[in-house]
């Protein structure tokens, strides 16, 4: 029986090639979003939908980067920082969108429906790409880069 405090995770990482893969399908997406809002709110709507955007992927990239680190020191610290790293990266959300949310550039409409449609829209686009196998952990290999043998 392993001991899930000090067992370790060796090998390549596949939080940072998801996270990677969900970043460049947020910059495709970003434009046609922030166009969209500002289209609809102005300047303060496009200006909140970036600031949004972004929010999102500092909290893709803090994510993966807990489980990374956390994978390293023990399956139990990984298991506590999935659990424990939801919280807190909600509360630096949370926190960020109270810090401006008096600003002169907020809208609160745009600013809150991007963050939830960023979240659950990237996460479901990137369903389609996830392989979920021990072959390949991360993203499901290109056809040209894999042939079975």
């Amino acid at each position: 029986m392993t001991d899930a405090l000090t067992t370790t995770l060796h090998g390549p990482a596949p939080e940072g090639q998801l996270v990677r893969d969900m970043l460049r399908r947020a910059a495709w997406a970003a434009p046609a979003l922030i166009a969209v809002f500002g289209l609809i709110w102005g300047v303060p709507g496009a200006l909140s939908t970036s600031y949004a955007i972004g929010l999102v992927c500092v909290n893709f990239v803090l994510a993966a980067t807990a489980m990374t680190y956390s994978a390293r020191v023990s399956v139990a610290m990984m298991g506590v920082a999935a659990m424990f790293g939801f919280l807190i990266r909600l509360a630096i959300i949370f926190a960020a969108v109270l810090l401006v949310r008096d600003a002169w550039w907020v809208e609160l409409v745009p600013l809150g429906v991007t963050i939830i449609v960023t979240h659950l829209g990237l996460l479901f686009w990137e369903m389609k790409y996830v392989s979920a196998s021990l072959a390949f952990p991360g993203l499901k290999p290109k056809t040209q880069e894999y042939t079975p043998t």
